[in-house]
């Protein structure tokens, strides 16, 4: 038996108890992928972030991300989480900047502090892509419980989008049929495309309207399962939006940042933002940031 460390984060929020948690486990060397597996299905959390060494020394670190049920080749709030978790642990909460080794690929990290608030933001190792969607949009609206016309706004329609993992974009009319969305597992499992041999895309609903003032888009996230579950906050299904965002939007060349509510119908309200760099008419480059704040720190026996 060996003792690790760990620390729970809240990701995406400046307060505890609000955000997406996330559980970072130190010291990983020597863990497994069946450990790895069990220790995140322990933790029981979304998302699970394992801690090992770099494999190019010049990294910081090498990190492995779990749901309870199976590896993530990437994922936004662990990304953010790890990042600021492993600034603090070096005393450099005020200003970082490093690699992080994912599946995905070396993700460029940023950390900085802000009126007490630790910040951090992460270069997308993938840009996003479209995705063949066969699925008929009405049918998909009738899986989350919403009526033909309640879905899509201006000139958004449903789309298909992965920037490392993938998510069926929905847009939504507004905050009351997105507050109104209930996901029928079994329709989806009919019509949705799959992420892999076992799992289904996952549905991203937005809308234009917003709670907050600042706010850009307000937006929700099912993961389909039984059971299903809400994500209060989702870095990769943002990553993947940014494409839906450049094809309907069409943003001007320059810098854009749009700031990406999320979990409030839960009770976890969450903020993310989104910064694109568009060169030409295209997406040059994106990046994916919000803040963090520890809740607990503990160890494991294992």
């Amino acid at each position: 038996m060996q003792t690790r460390n760990y620390l729970l984060y809240d990701v995406f929020t400046t307060e505890r108890l609000a955000g997406n948690p996330l559980a970072v486990v130190l010291d990983s060397k020597g863990l497994d992928t069946a450990a790895m597996q069990a220790i995140a299905r322990e933790f029981n959390l979304s998302e699970s972030v394992f801690v090992l060494p770099p494999d190019n020394p010049k990294h910081r670190n090498r990190i492995r991300i779990f749901t309870p049920d199976y590896e993530m080749p990437f994922a936004g709030h662990p990304t953010v989480g790890a990042a600021i978790a492993l600034a603090e642990l070096a005393g450099e909460g005020d200003a970082g900047l490093f690699v992080l080794e994912e599946n995905i690929g070396p993700v460029r990290c940023a950390v900085s502090k802000h009126d007490g608030a630790t910040f951090a933001e992460f270069d997308l190792a993938k840009l996003p892509e479209p995705l063949k969607l066969e699925a008929d949009p009405q049918a998909i609206g009738a899986a989350l419980g919403l009526a033909p016309h309640e879905i899509g706004f201006e000139n958004h329609l449903v789309s298909f989008w992965s920037a490392g993992v993938p998510y069926v974009t929905i847009p939504v009319a507004n905050l009351e049929a997105a507050a109104r969305i209930k996901l029928d597992n079994q329709a989806w499992s009919e019509l949705a495309p799959r992420k892999s041999e076992w799992a289904f895309a996952s549905p991203y609903v937005y809308c234009r309207q917003t709670v907050s003032h600042d706010s850009a888009f307000h937006v929700r996230m099912i993961v389909p399962g039984t059971p299903s579950y809400e994500d209060p906050a989702t870095g990769s299904a943002a990553a993947a939006f940014a494409g839906a965002i450049m094809h309907f939007d069409a943003p001007t060349d320059g810098i854009s940042q749009l700031w990406i509510e999320q979990g409030l119908e839960m009770g976890r309200p969450s903020r993310i933002r989104l910064e694109l760099t568009v060169e030409g008419g295209k997406l040059a480059s994106a990046r994916i940031g919000g803040h963090a704040v520890k809740v607990a720190e503990g160890r494991l026996f294992v």
